[in-house]
């Protein structure tokens, strides 16, 4: 099994070391990741200029990109029979309507639009409290050998928000659909400069969804569709039948 690694947050960033760290003894493991930070930046392509490709070590190529450039390249160019795209460990959470502003996220989007299996994977903080890797890690690590041992159907992509609770004791996963509330944005006026103001662990919460799940100390996973038909998924790579929390 081939998988490709990517994220938004740069390829140097921690989350995805802790990503690749999780799943390195699965199978082969290639990182297409964007050269810098791309955090925010949505389902942005590069479609009018050259992007540059640097192999900044074996399996690790650096993308002057975003997150979808990197699946686009990745999937045609570099690991063609990926089985697999993993997106993440993005730092901050991607849940409700973040996921359609995650550069994390759409990765998973671009890949599942190109007929692969794809997983966004997001650790969600909570102010002023230490964020520790390793505990990332433990999280994450058995829940990824459990959604990568099975499959999805065509269109289908899998969005993880890990919780942020105060100890380091085992928390418990809730397969749950995505919450529909609107993120409520503010700002203030500075001499003719805007400053968001938009408190993100404040957002409403619908009981049992994405948000509420994730904010009140459980993993949260939900299956997204894509809405419009994406290619024909190749057997040998892109599965195509139900996965193990259906």
């Amino acid at each position: 099994m081939k998988l490709l690694l990517t994220n938004d947050d740069g390829i140097d960033a921690p989350g995805l070391e802790t990503l690749e760290r999780a799943v390195r003894d699965w199978g082969e493991v290639v990182v297409v990741a964007p050269a810098e930070a791309q955090s925010g930046v949505g389902h942005a392509v590069t479609t009018d200029r050259p992007i540059p490709v640097e192999r900044v070590a074996a399996g690790r190529y650096g993308i002057r990109g975003t997150p979808a450039d990197c699946v686009r390249v990745g999937l045609t160019e570099i690991v063609p029979d990926a089985s697999w795209v993993l997106a993440g460990v993005n730092r901050g959470a991607n849940l409700g309507a973040d996921v359609y502003i995650s550069g994390t996220v759409a990765a998973a989007r671009e890949a599942a639009l190109l007929g692969c299996r794809a997983l966004a994977i997001s650790q969600y903080i909570v102010k002023a409290r230490p964020l520790d890797w390793e505990i990332v890690y433990r999280r994450a690590a058995p829940l990824l050998e459990r959604l990568l041992a099975g499959e999805l159907a065509q269109g289908e992509y899998w969005n993880v928000n890990l919780p942020h609770p105060a100890t380091d004791a085992d928390v418990g996963v809730a397969v749950c659909a995505l919450d529909t509330r609107p993120l409520g944005v503010a700002y203030r006026n500075e001499e003719g400069a805007f400053v968001y103001q938009g408190d993100y662990h404040k957002r409403p919460r619908q009981p049992g969804r994405d948000v509420d799940v994730c904010m009140g100390g459980r993993v949260a996973v939900t299956k997204l569709v894509l809405e419009i038909a994406g290619p024909e998924v190749n057997p040998d790579s892109c599965g195509s039948d139900e996965g193990p929390l259906r």
